[in-house]
């Protein structure tokens, strides 16, 4: 079989039509070996040389030889042993050999083959622009895999660890997937993203990634320094609405935050026979005496996981124990999970009888709207406050200081509560709140609990000025692990100067993030109400979140 591959260049011939011409062929362009082969010569040559090696050494034991007096073939057979066990721990050959011979663009070195063309579209000019098509670029050896995944004999999920080269793993996958629903992903970017820093920790089978706009509202003045917030949204308008409030906030002096407490939970449920054998470890957890033992079993887990706190509800003979900690920079649950599964164990010898029913009874409560996170705080609890004056609300906000109390009580207050709303007494903070998260890496389904808010306004100084602040009590961030170690996310971190962990202070990183969301929050609930108040909502969205261009056809 002929080792070498011509490649095709399309050539644009006019009127619309793409022809395929000889490229010369360079050496960059020869395959390499079957895998399985270079692998089959590199585990022989292993095995080969250790058992020589073992068998000389032996020999040399026997017959009082010092070891290190070593002859040519023992210097061979040693060589041949460093360099086919390099070989092997570098993922059994497949990445190293990809990495140093075929390089990042292997899918790139060999044949194509051409999907349909989509119809031309008008150029600047108004006159018909020919597309060519991009071509999709296969090996003989990916497109057999696509074919095994297709046909379901290798699972898609195991293309990384088989392939040991995520992009490629995503490109094959992609394809796949392709053929098997008969649905085009075009409009899905695959290229342009590092796959491999999201392996074992974002998200599994990927297969391209999604484009979302990061906008930027500031500065936000708060406590004395100035922060330029990313917003990551689809929405138009809220950039520029949560941009007016900080505007308005930084001519008045900018506004000012307190951290009322910093502690993730995580609540396990345990049966026993009795209810009254569930209250007896209830009352054993509570008991202050107690506590010191149960801290020092939690606090193993972690360098920066600091039990703080047990709360237990008892339903029945079922104990619910909420176990509350400080996390350092990050968000915390998997921290606090594996303390809880310490206390669990060492609780198993005096509790012999303990069932442990899951390690999280939903009394905690994550990503759920739940009254004890409203009421006793999760993540960071924070309060957020501002002094806006008169001239700047008339100027900036474009309406009285009279006509946002009153809309404060009756919508945010009073109809929220008609509306029986559970944390919910605000305008939209879950807005602001999303698209921080989305863009600093946060989890987004903790928008849920984390959007948790009570916006107040109130006239002070004689009625002119206005009084409005946030409290949020359960904000879940963190500045380590998970989306925040991604290019973009980390990024958008340090614009805001909380990127990785505080070596100074452990968790003043996300700490200070926790601030920045709140005070986001208190900016676009000042602007929204403003709108509202002043009967601009209708004209703004018409105006920003609008528009006349067809862009179904942007990805061609």
């Amino acid at each position: 079989m002929d080792v070498r591959q011509r490649s095709m260049k399309p050539v644009n011939q006019g009127k619309g039509k793409a022809v395929l011409v000889d490229e010369p062929t360079k050496a960059s362009d020869a395959i390499l070996p079957p895998l399985y082969l270079t692998n089959g010569v590199f585990f022989t040559l292993f095995f080969s040389v250790v058992y020589y090696l073992l068998t000389r050494w032996r020999e040399k034991i026997r017959n009082s030889t010092p070891l290190h007096v070593v002859t040519l073939s023992e210097i061979v057979a040693i060589v041949t042993f460093v360099a086919s066990f390099i070989y092997l721990l570098g993922f059994f050959g497949i990445g190293f050999v990809q990495y140093h011979h075929q390089g990042r663009h292997s899918l790139r070195s060999l044949r194509c083959r051409y999907r349909l063309p989509p119809p031309p579209f008008q150029s600047s000019q108004g006159r018909p622009r020919p597309i060519i098509a991009d071509p999709v670029l296969l090996s003989e050896e990916d497109e057999e895999i696509i074919k095994s995944v297709v046909a379901g004999t290798i699972p898609s999920y195991a293309l990384e660890s088989k392939l040991g080269d995520c992009h490629r793993a995503a490109a094959i996958r992609r394809e796949a997937l392709q053929r098997t629903t008969g649905k085009s992903l075009d409009g899905l970017p695959l290229d342009g993203f590092d796959y491999q820093s999201i392996l074992g920790q974002c998200c599994e089978m990927p297969i391209g990634y999604v484009q979302i706009p990061v906008g930027i509202a500031g500065p936000m003045l708060l406590d004395g320094s100035e922060y330029l917030v990313p917003m990551a949204t689809t929405e138009g308008c809220l950039v520029a609405s949560t941009n007016r409030g900080c505007k308005a906030i930084y001519a008045s002096g900018g506004a000012t935050s307190v951290l009322l407490k910093d502690g993730m939970t995580r609540a396990p449920i345990v049966r026993f026979g009795t209810a009254r054998r569930a209250a007896d470890l209830k009352f054993f957890l509570e008991n202050p005496l107690n506590f010191e033992t149960l801290a020092m079993v939690f606090n193993r887990s972690s360098r920066f996981g600091r039990l703080q706190s047990i709360k237990c509800a008892i339903a029945g003979k079922n104990l619910y124990m909420r176990f509350c900690c400080s996390t350092g920079d990050a968000m915390g649950m998997n921290m606090v999970s594996k303390g809880v599964q310490n206390v669990l164990d060492y609780l198993q010898s005096d509790f012999p009888d303990m069932d442990v029913i899951g390690i999280s009874g939903n009394f905690c409560s994550d990503k759920k709207p739940a009254a004890v996170n409203w009421i006793e705080g999760r993540g960071k609890s924070v309060v957020c406050e501002a002094i806006i004056k008169e001239e700047v609300v008339r100027k900036v906000l474009k309406t009285n200081v009279a006509a946002l109390v009153e809309l404060n009580m009756l919508k945010n207050l009073t109809g929220s509560a008609m509306a029986g709303a559970l944390g919910g007494f605000n305008a939209h903070a879950s807005n602001i709140v999303s698209a921080v998260f989305l863009a600093t890496g946060q989890d987004p389904a903790q928008n849920i609990e984390s959007s948790h808010c009570i916006t107040m306004m109130e006239a002070v100084n004689d009625g002119k000025d206005l009084h409005v602040s946030v409290t949020m009590p359960s904000i879940e961030v963190g500045t380590v692990g998970g989306g925040t170690q991604l290019a973009s996310q980390s990024a958008c971190l340090n614009l805001l100067g909380v990127k990785g962990a505080s070596k100074e202070a452990p968790g003043s990183n996300s700490r200070q993030l926790a601030k920045v969301v709140a005070a986001s929050v208190l900016a676009g609930e000042l602007s929204l109400m403003s709108a509202l108040a002043a009967g601009q909502l209708v004209n703004s969205h018409m105006k920003y979140n609008r528009s006349s261009k067809d862009v179904s056809k942007a990805s061609s």
